[in-house]
């Protein structure tokens, strides 16, 4: 391939993982948004809203813990482009059919199917990205990755905000099916290409489990996006139970709330990748939005005391200090070799998604005893000494040569 091409077939994999994402995150946020209202339109009863509310969260749930798992070793036995556009044809095709149910079953059996097409687009974009750039530059790919991507969720607040909940389904359908048509000249990473014919384990994801180091560098590589979605699963998805904790009077919408926050996790995203790039260290970068996390979440929980504004602005702040996702991702992508790499960066970010069930329990566990407040700075800070530890045990990896297979 020659040069001018080969630019082409770069800017290409990186536009098309970016706009995939976009769709991944409009969807992921579209249902949040949507849920009650969709569920009223579908005859549920007042009392049965959380109950079903609930359930399609934990099938979506489950299908990307499934989905994040097939996706991966895919990835890594088949390709990166297979799954790139395997999940989001599924994907496009689920958000068509959410737009056409008519009983909570088929809706939950839809959201399951969502679920697992939405686990594997950022893991193999992300890997394909990751793999085709220069190894200086390939931060600035990942991150515009996640800058864009993460808009999907304001574009989704505002359709949900606009149109009616099934042709907000359409809508995202519809993106999913055009970006389908836009995959024509993207080619495979280079680097999978050259493992195709070699005799060795590809996609081995018990690996990760039975060698020991290769499980403390997975366990940490998860560990440290784990306050991300702290941040979003908690503090901002109950930011009106905040608020009544707070004093505050006014009414707090909790989609406003999401909004702010991702406008912050987009400015975060650019923020910590173009730092990580100007200073040559994904390590450091982490480390620093890390602590920016710890500061923003005491002044969130302890210094808020009168106002939706100041809440709103908290809500922005605390999404720029979780914007280190695509450093994140990157950094487990890094992390390992051509022949597992796409099976860690696509389970990566979904068990991290995973472990907000797990975090979500133990916050509405402790909070009849401790109060809501102090039950989130537990949970909280648990979570972010854990990721600061983490994130000293791990290499660093930028500039890393990523042309090598993992022999454990």
């Amino acid at each position: 391939m020659n040069t001018t091409s080969s630019r082409r077939n770069i800017i290409a994999i990186v536009v098309i993982s970016a706009l995939g994402y976009f769709v991944d995150i409009y969807d992921l946020i579209l249902f949040s948004v949507v849920r009650i209202g969709s569920l009223k339109s579908l005859g549920v009863s007042e009392a049965d809203l959380l109950p079903n509310g609930v359930l399609l969260l934990n099938m979506q749930m489950a299908g990307m813990l499934i989905g994040g798992i097939i996706w991966g070793i895919m990835g890594d036995k088949k390709g990166r482009i297979s799954v790139l556009f395997g999940s989001i044809f599924l994907y496009s095709l689920a958000n068509i059919a959410n737009g056409f149910v008519q009983t909570v079953p088929q809706f939950a059996i839809l959201r399951f199917i969502a679920g697992v097409g939405l686990a594997g687009e950022l893991g193999a974009g992300i890997t394909l990205v990751s793999e085709v750039m220069p190894k200086e530059t390939r931060g600035y790919g990942t991150m515009l990755v996640a800058t864009i991507g993460i808009f999907g969720a304001v574009v989704a607040a505002i359709v949900a905000d606009s149109f009616q909940w099934r042709t907000a389904f359409f809508v995202g359908g519809g993106m999913g099916v055009l970006l389908l048509i836009m995959r024509i000249g993207v080619f495979e990473s280079g680097m999978y290409s050259s493992i195709k014919t070699i005799e060795v384990a590809k996609g081995s994801f018990h690996k990760l489990f039975t060698n020991k180091k290769l499980f403390f560098k997975y366990l940490y590589s998860i560990s440290i996006g784990v306050p991300i979605w702290f941040i979003v699963g908690v503090l901002i998805t109950f930011s009106p139970e905040f608020a009544k904790a707070f004093g505050i009077t006014e009414t707090i919408s909790t989609g406003k709330a999401v909004m702010f926050c991702y406008i912050g996790l987009a400015a975060g995203d650019f923020l910590s990748g173009f730092l990580s790039q100007i200073f040559k260290t994904r390590k450091k970068i982490v480390a620093l939005f890390i602590l920016m996390e710890i500061t923003f979440i005491i002044v969130y929980l302890f210094f808020i005391k009168s106002s939706a504004t100041e809440l709103y602005i908290m809500c922005l702040l605390l999404g720029i200090s979780g914007g280190y996702w695509a450093v994140f991702v990157t950094n487990a992508s890094e992390q390992f070799g051509i022949n597992i790499r796409a099976t860690v960066t696509t389970t990566v970010p979904n068990f991290v998604r995973g472990a907000v069930v797990p975090a979500t329990l133990v916050f509405q566990y402790l909070t009849p005893m401790t109060g809501i407040v102090y039950s989130a700075l537990i949970v909280g800070m648990s979570t972010l000494i854990i990721a600061f530890f983490s994130v000293t045990q791990l290499d660093e990896t930028f500039g890393k040569d990523l042309n090598y297979i993992e022999h454990h």
